[in-house]
């Protein structure tokens, strides 16, 4: 576990010499990582989640691309496409952006449902299959894609079935003012992100992503855990409640945590930090809720609050 902790904290270190103030969406990006997930980041422009991605795949030395999403582009921009080449006259594959191994689909939520769908299959089968042919993604791979949650117009807002394809949402939010100033004084003469260095092998980084899933987690937790995704479903606020991915989400996510944070053993503790993270993007707020802004995350944390804590006494209320 000692070697899973180090990785994981060189990796948050090497990130936040970049990004500043935002030490909890560093480690929730991380663990997104160490769990083999997608990411998608809701926020407004200029927080830094292209910077944030470039940094994760220059500290673990894997490929990174950029797509941009626009109303007009095709699934082959994403995917690939076959060109007859006139020399030996056989058809050869030119394969699109996604054959990276970090990914950052900045404003998926511009491109038509059929662009959109098809990053599915990269994001869940790890593969692309253009013309009958498919084609495996090199390993790491993942997704981080970002949307702005104020604008709206020309958007085609993700559907339930792509959304749940992500295994966390994350929010940067704007930095503090000394948080700010320091940003300034960073890039006086040049952005930090020229000078940051790898610091862990893709090599290490697998066999991480392959410990992580011996942490322990008791039968005691993983009940915990249905329970918590179980009320989801029963609120009276919630419309559509998380799918049985948010559970394992949640399970593999804990496992992450745990040895993020030095320990061979999950506990209550880290679902709860996880879980408005894992299953806040899954819900589906109801009409009437949504008319008294009732977000999403104050429904898990009504519900966290609301679900005994495995191993701890519930008190009898006092008449």
């Amino acid at each position: 576990m000692a070697e899973i902790e180090a990785i994981a904290n060189r990796i948050v270190e090497n990130v936040e010499k970049v990004i500043v103030g935002k030490r909890s969406a560093v480690q929730l990006t991380v663990l997104g990582l160490l769990c083999q997930g997608h990411i998608l980041i809701e926020d407004v422009p200029g927080v830094g989640k292209t910077v944030l991605a470039k940094s994760l795949s220059k500290s673990v030395g894997c490929k990174f691309q950029r797509i941009q999403f626009t109303p007009d582009m095709l699934p082959s921009d994403v995917t690939g496409v076959s060109v007859f080449n006139q020399k030996n006259r056989e058809f050869e594959f030119r394969p699109g952006p996604i054959h990276a191994q970090i990914v950052l689909v900045d404003e998926i939520n511009r491109a038509t449902p059929k662009t959109q769908s098809a990053l599915l299959e990269a994001m869940e089968e790890k593969q692309v299959t253009v013309d009958g042919t498919t084609y495996a993604l090199e390993k790491p791979f993942m997704v981080l894609a970002t949307q702005n949650p104020i604008e709206y117009e020309g958007t085609f807002p993700l559907p339930e079935a792509q959304l749940d394809r992500f295994l966390l949402r994350i929010r940067l939010g704007y930095p503090s003012k000394e948080q700010e100033m320091d940003i300034l004084d960073r890039q006086q003469f040049q952005h930090p992100i020229e000078s940051i260095e790898q610091t862990v092998t893709v090599e290490e980084l697998l066999e991480v992503q392959t410990a992580v899933k011996e942490i322990y987690i008791d039968n005691l937790v993983k009940e915990y855990i249905i329970e918590v995704v179980r009320r989801t479903r029963e609120h009276p606020d919630v419309y559509l409640g998380s799918s049985s991915r948010g559970a394992l989400s949640l399970y593999r996510l804990s496992q992450a945590r745990a040895a993020m944070f030095g320990r061979d053993y999950v506990l209550p503790d880290d679902v709860k930090a996880l879980a408005g993270a894992a299953l806040g993007h899954r819900i589906i707020v109801g009409p009437a809720a949504r008319i008294k802004d009732i977000e999403p995350d104050a429904i898990v944390q009504d519900i966290l609050d609301r679900v005994p804590v495995p191993g701890a006494q519930v008190k009898a209320p006092t008449s």
